[in-house]
């Protein structure tokens, strides 16, 4: 059986600014302003990130008033995390059987 990673979902987390939005919105939910002041980041940039996260389904947005606010979907983490956790069983299960392919 062939084990497959989301590899498009991979490259979205894989960047370190996203991948430090992820892990604070696992905290907690936030709006931009929140994130600009702990990340550092300057606004435009945050919102590029934010957009790549969002349309990755990473994130989700909740408007309240002027503010938007972003809250971390962990269905997808956690799927991303089942996707890992299934090719290191079927990993675990190929050494065990010591399965190896004979050269020619």
């Amino acid at each position: 059986m062939m084990t497959s990673v989301d590899t498009d979902l991979l490259r979205v987390l894989a960047d370190p600014l996203r991948l430090r939005i992820v892990t604070l919105l696992a905290e907690e939910t936030l709006c931009t302003t929140h994130l600009v002041e702990e990340t550092g980041a300057k606004q435009t940039n945050l919102s590029n990130h934010l957009k790549v996260l969002r349309e990755a389904g990473v994130v989700e947005t909740e408007p309240c008033g002027r503010f938007t606010y972003y809250r971390l979907r962990p269905e997808v983490i956690e799927s991303l995390a089942g996707q890992f956790a299934e090719l290191a069983r079927t990993g675990r299960a190929t050494a065990d059987a010591n399965l190896k392919r004979s050269c020619p």
